[in-house]
């Protein structure tokens, strides 16, 4: 998250309304929240329970998640789904670096190897057209990472992964209320990695979920999730203890009532938030159309971005950062490409899509409590130019 305190303003220049500065993220709670989390308190039933089915049943019908798993956080919910799809030592996973490490981490996590694939320059999405030749006996799975909220192109994907018998994953961190030609996002692939971390769409303070197509997947996610028992059928004897046996590895990755007392609470008026969120990035693009040194990211018409970030590509993007920032207004790149780290084997200048991205890349802000007289005033700021 954009450290706002570190800005510095212009003297003379513009004042933000309000006079404080502008930033990239806030963190959305719902006004009920303190009430539904007050009462899990009040009841000290602080584990999962209840409120973590009735959170996954909402996260069903409101934003069509198949079998969503909620746990602990998006991390835990990549890292589940690489187990559970089988992948381990030895194996290999296509992913485009434009993504946070824990895309990349969690595959070295269980052994396996990360394999970048160019990106498209036009919204920072792995290139299907760069997957196919990347193939290899070893390759286990495609990683999927939909950037800044936008779906990446699915169709394409899950015929490279048919085709070759790989298992896709999507991590769609950003994404919770995006579609893709219709279909939720959460919906279309073998796994989907949601997560609720502070400044995304929808918090429980740190939690993800975990979506898996297969129901017999999908029940193994859920046993795995907490040590690999299967609460639901493994009643607590006269002793005291669960009958039970471990067949294989399981985590300690479940969410908390406490924490879907939050998730909940936030989930009342997600539509509409959305709408807001979609409306103030029709307000960006109207405002910013035709501005010189700028070149926007492309929307398709046959998917909707759950627009967690808006970006776009800007000429000598210093000068513009200093310039933006010096009117009180955070701006940030996010996240560079993740292939630099020495972990994941160091820069790949091949990468040619990527590293074109990096350089050129820069998102503005976009929140929940983002008002349209704010949005305006990020407008103005970028029209007198950097």
């Amino acid at each position: 998250m954009a450290d706002i305190s570190a800005f510095t303003q212009t003297p003379g220049a513009s004042t933000p309304p309000g006079g404080n500065p502008i930033p990239l993220f806030t963190t959305f709670v719902n006004a009920s929240a303190q009430q539904r989390v007050s009462a899990v308190l009040t009841s000290t039933f602080l584990s999962e329970g209840k409120l973590v089915k009735e959170f996954e049943s909402r996260l069903s019908a409101e934003l069509g998640m198949v079998h969503p798993a909620a746990l602990n956080s998006g991390t835990s919910a990549l890292h589940l789904a690489l187990e559970v799809a089988g992948v381990g030592p030895g194996d290999e996973v296509i992913l485009s670096p434009q993504t946070f490490i824990a895309s990349a981490l969690t595959v070295v996590q269980v052994g396996a190897k990360p394999v970048f694939a160019d990106i498209q320059y036009g919204n920072g999405n792995i290139d299907p057209a760069d997957i196919e030749h990347r193939i290899t006996p070893r390759t286990k799975a495609i990683m999927a990472v939909h950037w800044g909220g936008y779906p990446c192109d699915m169709n394409e994907i899950m015929a490279i992964a048919t085709k070759h018998g790989l298992v896709v994953i999507e991590d769609a961190a950003h994404s919770p209320g995006a579609t893709y030609q219709g279909q939720p996002i959460g919906s279309i692939s073998d796994y989907t990695c949601f997560s609720f971390q502070a400044i995304k769409h929808l918090t429980t303070g740190d939690g993800g979920a975990l979506c898996a197509r297969d129901p017999a997947k999908a029940r193994e996610v859920f046993r795995r999730r907490w040590f690999g028992i299967d609460r639901a059928n493994s009643p607590v004897n006269e002793l005291g203890e669960r009958d039970y046996d471990l067949v294989d590895v399981g985590y300690k990755y479940h969410l908390s009532d406490y924490a879907a007392a939050l998730g909940l609470a936030n989930l009342d008026g997600f539509a509409e938030r959305m709408v807001q969120r979609r409306a103030r990035v029709q307000q960006y693009l109207d405002g910013l159309r035709g501005v010189a040194g700028i070149t926007h990211f492309e929307h398709k018409t046959d998917r909707e971005s759950a627009h967690w970030l808006f970006g776009f590509h800007v000429e000598n993007r210093l000068e513009f950062i200093r310039a933006i920032r010096g009117k009180g207004v955070a701006v940030s790149v996010v996240h560079d490409g993740i292939d630099h780290n020495t972990l994941f084997g160091g820069r790949r200048m091949e990468l040619t899509n990527q590293r074109r991205f990096d350089a050129t890349q820069i998102h503005i802000p976009l929140h929940d409590d983002l008002s349209a007289e704010q949005a305006a005033y990020v407008v103005d700021v970028i029209k007198q130019g950097w």
